[in-house]
């Protein structure tokens, strides 16, 4: 992982636009998970990589995935309905923490205006941290209802730098996956990628750090901050 001892070339940030899914909490295997069985119900395997490439590097994943295996938008639909059951049911049954999110947070709270960004749709979103209790440490929080197109479309990270207050040369994005990446990048926006188990083949060009855990994130920013 990148993490160089000079923090020269950081800006002065204002605000932190969070990815949820995987920065925040681990939920993405739960996700991976829950289509992993809708589609193993009508006889098609969705292995890691069919993961990676159309759900981690693109947006439709199911649909893109069920269209290359020859289902119709019924049938599409119908796992859609089915794998968002699941999903919801294992939010509410699983461990989804990350050790060093909440001290992290807290940590930078003081510092900097801080939003969510997330391609999750708002019900899983609040099933989610009604568990982690980590709201109350954000300004703000956009889901998937409050922009036309998902990510690696720049539109989340548009409405988050205008709910912001601030420039986008003032935000600075976290991601965790490919299409965050190249969405954040789409918005003019500065980038930490912090790869997951599912995301640490890929290749962040352009990223301003990838760093190995959540807690390198405190420690970049706030040195960059005393150093400016």
């Amino acid at each position: 992982m990148v993490f160089p001892n000079t923090y020269s070339d950081l800006p002065n940030y204002a605000a932190i636009l969070w990815d949820n899914d995987g920065v925040l909490v681990d939920t993405e295997r739960w996700y991976l998970q829950a289509t992993r069985e809708v589609f193993a119900e009508v006889g098609i395997d969705l292995t890691g990589e069919h993961y990676f490439e159309y759900f981690l590097s693109h947006s439709k994943g199911t649909s893109r995935f069920g269209s290359a295996h020859g289902l119709n938008e019924t049938e599409i639909a119908t796992i859609q309905d089915a794998r968002n059951e699941r999903y919801r049911q294992l939010l509410e049954q699983e461990g989804i923490t990350i050790a060093g999110v909440r001290e992290t947070l807290e940590i930078l709270r003081p510092h900097f205006v801080m939003g969510i960004v997330t391609s999750s749709r708002r019900q899983h979103f609040e099933t989610i941290h009604r568990r982690t209790g980590l709201l109350d440490l954000f300004d703000f929080a956009i889901t998937r209802e409050d922009y036309p197109r998902s990510k690696p479309a720049p539109d989340p990270y548009l409405a988050a730098v205008a709910r912001s207050g601030f420039t986008a040369g003032r935000c600075l994005a976290i991601e965790d996956a490919p299409r965050g990446h190249i969405a954040a990048q789409s918005a003019s926006l500065d980038c930490l990628v912090i790869p997951t188990e599912l995301t640490q083949q890929a290749r962040f060009s352009g990223a301003k750090r990838v760093l190995n855990r959540i807690t390198d994130v405190a420690t970049l920013l706030l040195d960059a901050s005393s150093d400016s």
